[in-house]
């Protein structure tokens, strides 16, 4: 097992994790193509305790997967509300001023963002203690290979097929 470390996009968050190789299972289920806003995310599945966050927090939401169980993701986040306490409370006074009125507001009123919601990782309550770790995430990302391909039945037209692919998942 080697270790690799990895970063959000604004640097707030950062992480080790262990993986057995440098590979990525790529996922075209449509979920992950809304989460990463891509034609697939890259992935690997790794124990709990082999993934430390080492830097900030992670903010959480829950959706139900094909299973039908829980799925807790785990993005670049804090525990507060991003939206500065005007905003929260309903206050329109800015609804029309133009958008580098708002932005300035936001960074004014909120020192410490943005946040970028980079999705760090993921845990299918149906996998136990295994995880969802984005690989293309670590420092070392780019230089990984495609071994699989999950849930092909969904790759957009337009994307070749770079691995074994699985029309769900490999049969267990």
């Amino acid at each position: 097992m080697t270790s690799y470390h990895g970063s959000c996009f604004c640097g707030q968050v950062e992480w080790d994790v262990k993986l057995e190789g440098k590979n990525h299972v790529l996922c075209h289920c449509d979920t992950c193509k809304k989460l990463g806003g891509g034609a697939y995310s890259l992935n690997q599945i790794v124990p709990m305790k082999d993934l430390k966050i080492t830097k900030g927090q992670v903010k959480d939401f829950t959706y139900h997967g094909a299973s039908g169980k829980p799925v807790h993701c785990y993005h670049c986040g804090s525990k507060e509300s991003p939206l500065p306490d005007r905003w929260r409370r309903g206050i329109t006074d800015m609804a029309n001023a133009p958008l580098h009125s708002w932005i300035s507001c936001y960074k004014v009123q909120n020192p410490l963002r943005p946040n970028c919601t980079s999705h760090v990782y993921h845990h299918q309550e149906v996998l136990g203690d295994q995880i969802v770790v984005r690989t293309i995430l670590l420092d070392e990302g780019k230089s990984f290979e495609p071994t699989a391909e999950i849930f092909g039945k969904y790759r957009l037209p337009w994307v070749k097929e770079s691995a074994q692919t699985f029309d769900i998942m490999p049969p267990s």
